[in-house]
């Protein structure tokens, strides 16, 4: 069985929409993108355009969706899509639970829904080798001494754990970590505090502009982020895309109910790394690879050997 994985905000890289591949179903996604929204799409993965929010969560959502349409055209398609935090909406595209254009145009308001509530001051931590209970622990010794809360944003494994809040807290909160036994605690390159209660109001505007966007039953299986559980109807999905902002990403269950309903193969989409290390770490008798790091042809290729095994 194979399945699609969407990477989320912090993948993206420096020119990552200029290094898709030259696909016909790449081209013409880029040209849909550019014409839904009104701009040309391939200016929003410069330096200076990675730093805005929107452009961040556009181009992912466009590089993944690119990417899959091109796979699918070469007869690779998956039986699960599954998608991490913005990579979510991907997902959904893929497996026809979403319009590309209606879930661009969603990707865009959460996206400014996220950077007015916080343009500045505020982002994630990575935060290895310590548990979410180890951690939760910390959060509340934390507020006890009175600084800012930190909330558990992604639990993308046992002890890969995402941590969410304002800058001067989760600089605190690193060296707190550290001092506890982490084995490593860096910041990421999001500035805003996803998956927390810092994004209840921005969540509930979303919900709100969510009721007027068309979705259907998806075509294969969608793993959700909130509670990492497959969601089979469309009410199911559009409620999972409106308010994973506001809620922990369970990317872990996401990943082991994966391979517990058979996915044996899985391909993560551009520009990212991270959702195939942690699946390869975790999981090895399955097979995971990372697009970016293949060419077409190879990538193709390669897929497709893994999946007659």
């Amino acid at each position: 069985m194979l399945a699609f994985l969407f990477p989320g905000q912090g993948a993206q890289t420096d020119g990552f929409l200029h290094r898709l591949p030259q696909h016909p179903a790449v081209q013409a996604t880029l040209a849909e993108a550019s014409d839904v929204l009104g701009t040309d799409v391939l200016t929003l993965d410069s330096a200076g355009a990675l730093r805005s929010t929107v452009a961040v969560q556009i181009g992912l959502t466009v590089a993944g969706v690119a990417m899959s349409r091109a796979l699918a055209e070469e007869g690779i398609t998956p039986q699960i899509c599954a998608g991490l935090s913005v990579g979510a909406y991907g997902a959904a595209v893929a497996c026809g639970a979403v319009r590309f254009d209606a879930g661009l145009k969603m990707v865009r308001r959460r996206a400014e829904l996220m950077e007015a509530a916080y343009p500045s001051g505020y982002g994630l931590a990575a935060v290895s080798g310590l548990s979410e209970p180890q951690l939760e622990t910390l959060a509340a010794q934390h507020a006890a001494d009175g600084l800012p809360p930190v909330y558990p944003g992604n639990i993308n494994a046992p002890r890969q754990i995402v941590m969410a809040g304002a800058d001067t807290a989760l600089n605190s909160f690193i060296d707190r970590a550290l001092a506890a036994g982490a084995r490593k605690a860096t910041r990421l390159a999001v500035s805003v505090p996803s998956h927390c209660e810092l994004l209840a109001d921005a969540s509930d505007e979303l919900v709100a502009y969510a009721r007027n966007v068309h979705f259907d039953l998806p075509q294969c299986t969608y793993v959700g982020n909130r509670g990492g559980r497959p969601l089979y109807t469309a009410d199911a999905i559009r409620d999972d895309l409106a308010t994973n902002m506001r809620y922990t990403v369970r990317w872990f269950d996401a990943l082991t109910v994966m391979q517990e309903m058979g996915a044996r193969v899985l391909i993560e989409m551009p520009p990212g790394q991270v959702l195939t290390d942690i699946a390869r770490e975790h999981f090895p008798d399955s097979a995971t690879l990372a697009a970016s790091t293949f060419s077409f042809d190879r990538l193709v290729a390669t897929a497709r050997r893994r999946m007659d095994l």
